[in-house]
Order: C-alpha cells, then structure tokens, then sequence
C-alpha cells in the first residue's frame, strides 16, 4: 500500500527477479511519459521504491500523485 512519507507518497515493490522489476519499471515509464509525471525511485535487483510528489506544487503530495499511485497499482 502506498504511505505519505516526507511530503511524498511512497511505496516498495518486490518481484521474482531482476527481469520482472525492470519490465515492471518499464510500465511506470510508459505511464510517467503520458502524465508527464515522472518519479522518483530506486532499484535493486527484484525491489523497486518508488517516491511521487509534485515538484511544481513545493515538492508535496497532490492529486496527481495519487492519480499516478492508483495507475501504477492497475499495473500489478
């Protein structure tokens, strides 16, 4: 589930293996590009962290945060 922490929405994913986080990590960018919305994250072979906040707004959660949360969890 995703958590505010810091003024930003947070989450950590964890898949079979590195193959699965990349295509995974791949599907966020296809999402990022069309919302022009684009995260911050981490990767470590099957772990993805993904952090969302809206730089524009001062660096805090907004709607387009969540709306980007709730298209990344259609993914899985």
């Amino acid at each position: 589930m995703w958590e505010e922490k810091n003024k930003k929405l947070y989450r950590a994913f964890e898949f079979k293996d590195f193959r699965e986080a990349f295509a995974f990590m791949t599907k966020v960018a296809l999402i990022a590009e069309k919302m022009d919305h684009h995260p911050y994250w981490t990767n470590v072979y099957n772990k993805v962290e993904i952090f969302l906040s809206t730089h524009d707004a001062g660096d805090i959660v907004t709607t387009k945060d969540e709306a980007m949360a709730k298209a990344i969890d259609k993914l899985l």
